[in-house]
């Protein structure tokens, strides 16, 4: 049984997924709607493992995602198919990677998971994580898109000497 943490204050009415139209985005991960997220029964290896899942946010090129992902006690292969960056945030899992690496993480722990590789996890309880994952493009597709990219940094540089300022649609610093 999938255990529901968090949630509204008593008596409030909670939006759990808010998003601004410049596309700013905050959630109240207590109060996100879980759908279950059955893990391949192949990839099984010890338990019965319920995983649920809910997409957060996803990046204007579709490339990007964030969402919340839980799961009960278990032991699982598990197949990245993309770059996944995790942030625990409740429970705890060992991990063994395709080198035989063990790393334990557990609340307030991050991870990087690259793209096209098995890890066995192992989750002994309970595990609550926060997940960020890109997917990778294929090497063909990526010389143009780094060469798009340069061109667009030349053509903000170029607009910003000609008309004195920075185009709106510009490249983000972090601040």
């Amino acid at each position: 049984m999938l255990r529901q943490t968090g949630g509204a204050p008593s008596g409030t009415t909670a939006t759990p997924i808010e998003r601004s139209s410049a596309g700013f985005m905050s959630a109240q991960l207590g109060a996100v709607d879980m759908q279950p997220q059955p893990i391949n029964p192949d990839w099984i290896l010890d338990g019965t493992p319920e995983a649920r899942c809910a997409q957060l946010a996803e990046g204007s090129d579709r490339n990007a995602t964030m969402a919340v992902w839980d799961c009960t006690a278990g032991r699982f292969s598990w197949y990245f198919g993309c770059d996944e960056a995790v942030y625990i945030l409740e429970g705890s899992v060992t991990v063994t990677g395709p080198d035989g690496e063990v790393r334990k993480l557990t609340a307030g722990d991050t991870a990087y998971f690259p793209a096209y590789t098995w890890f066995e996890w192992h989750v002994e309880e309970y595990v609550r994580k926060v997940a960020f994952c890109h997917d990778v493009l294929p090497v063909m597709a990526r010389l143009p898109v780094r060469i798009i990219g340069k061109m667009t940094r030349v053509a903000e540089r170029l607009y910003s000497v000609v008309m004195g300022g920075k185009p709106e649609r510009g490249r983000r610093k972090a601040s």
